[in-house]
Parts: structure tokens; C-alpha cells; sequence
């Protein structure tokens, strides 16, 4: 019988809304969003300007470790052509992460019960989405760029033209997997909480939320380097050449040269 509680308090998507223009506007998914993202900009403001060429400060560390361990990524994934892509791979990856430890907060004035005045804005599907669609179409245009049009209109035929419908599809499903990889895992994390609430004792829940919380740190973490990871591969993907593209002719005359064993 409080399962079944619990499963009538689980409203997915429930927030306090605004209309503006036509639109309806889910506050506190939209304020945690600036949140994270003031935080995000004031990290970087204040390292820029504490930036030295002498013994760096724990916030330079941080950044320049950050940038490293993203520039490694890009050139392992992607080459030299990759540094270009390391300011938006540690963008997002940074306010993913600032975004989903909002969460940790608890802003709730009753846990389980009344909503969070600061969600996460990943466990809101709007934002996750967003997101996937800017580096998908981002992702598309370098390959345009890299291929040429002809080019890249000829890699959904690749390897076989029977393939094409496949790897249209597997184009279109991208941004959707991109989504709901992130917000279904940060989502998991209030859907907890609320079940918790609704399942025990109201003395125990804040120890339960006390426990909880914290794996909600590490899955947070997980699922921005996640996030940025695909985001660097598909960069990746989307600039390489196919293997089964034909190959230039030889020259007439030219004397071939026999395979090496």
C-alpha cells in the first residue's frame, strides 16, 4: 500500500510554471540553470584573473588540469584538429557537473514531499535536451565541413548503400541516447528520495537522504565526463573519413608496391 503511495507523489516533470508569450516556463528548472550557470562564469572570471605564469593557485590547477585532461580526449579521439573542441568539451562538462551537484543542496522544506526550490535542471528533460541537440547540430556542421557535402551525404551509404536507412536512424537516435542518458541517471537520484519519503518512517527519511546524497555526487560526476566524452567522440566521428571511401587511382605507370608481411 505505500508503494503504491509512493508511485502517486513520482510526478516526473512537475514544476512551478510561468507563461510568458505562449511559453510555459518551469521556474525552478530555469533558476537552477542560471545557477549553475553565474557559478560556472565566476569560476572562470576569477581564475583569469588570478592566472600567473609563476606557481599557479588551486583554482589555475584545477582549470589547467581540467583543460588537460579534455585536450588528451580530443587528441586521442579526434588528432590536432581536436584542440578546437577542448573550450566547449570542458564547458559543458563543467556546468553538467555544477548543474548536477545543485541537486546536493537541501533546498526542499519538506524532503520527499514539497519540491526543491534549487533542483538539478539535468533531472528536468528540457535541459538535457538542449544541450544534445547544440552539440548534434554542432557536430553535423564539422562534418560537412570536414567531408564536404557530397561527402557527407555519401558516409550515410557507407559501408553499403542497403545500410543508409540504419545509419540515418543511428543519427537520429544520438540526441535522444544523449538526453536521457543524463537525465534519466540525475532524475533517479529525486525519484529516490521521493520513494524514500514516501516508504519510511518520516524520522528516517532524513538520514536516508543524508546516505543517498552523496551518490548522487559521484553519479553526477559520472555522467558529465559521460556527457563530454560523447561529445568529444562524435566530434571525433563526425571529421574522420571513412575507411570503405574509395581510394584515388594510381597514376598510369605507376609500379605498385607489394604488401609488407
Amino acid at each position: 500500500m505505500r508503494m503504491l503511495d509512493a508511485m502517486g507523489q513520482i510526478h516526473p516533470g512537475v514544476h512551478p510554471t510561468v507563461h510568458v508569450l505562449g511559453l510555459t516556463i518551469d521556474i525552478d528548472a530555469v533558476t537552477s540553470s542560471i545557477v549553475a550557470a553565474i557559478i560556472l562564469l565566476a569560476l572562470g572570471f576569477a581564475a583569469a584573473r588570478r592566472a600567473t605564469s609563476g606557481v599557479p593557485g588551486k583554482l589555475q590547477l584545477f582549470w589547467e588540469f581540467l583543460i588537460e585532461q579534455v585536450g588528451d580526449l580530443a587528441d586521442s579521439a579526434i588528432g590536432k584538429e581536436g584542440r578546437r573542441f577542448v573550450p566547449i568539451g570542458v564547458t559543458l562538462g563543467l556546468y553538467i557537473l555544477i548543474a548536477n551537484w545543485i541537486g546536493f543542496l537541501p533546498s526542499a522544506l519538506r524532503p520527499g514531499v514539497s519540491s526543491e526550490i534549487l533542483p538539478a535542471p539535468t533531472a528536468d528533460v528540457n535541459l538535457p535536451l538542449a544541450m544534445a541537440l547544440f552539440v548534434i547540430v554542432w557536430v553535423h556542421v564539422e562534418s560537412i565541413r570536414a567531408r564536404g557535402f557530397k561527402g557527407y551525404v555519401r558516409h550515410y551509404f557507407q559501408p553499403y548503400g542497403i545500410l543508409a536507412p540504419i545509419n540515418v536512424i543511428e543519427e537520429l537516435t544520438k540526441p535522444i541516447t544523449l538526453t536521457f542518458r543524463l537525465f534519466g541517471n540525475i532524475f533517479s537520484g529525486s525519484l529516490m528520495v521521493v520513494v524514500m519519503a514516501a516508504l519510511l518512517p518520516v524520522y528516517v527519511v532524513p538520514f536516508g537522504e543524508i546516505i543517498w546524497k552523496p551518490f548522487d555526487l559521484f553519479i553526477g560526476a559520472i555522467q558529465a565526463f559521460i556527457f563530454t566524452l560523447l561529445t568529444i567522440l562524435y566530434f571525433g566521428m563526425a571529421m574522420s573519413h571513412d575507411e570503405h571511401e574509395e581510394h584515388p587511382a594510381a597514376p598510369a605507370g605507376a609500379v605498385p608496391v607489394p604488401a609488407s608481411h
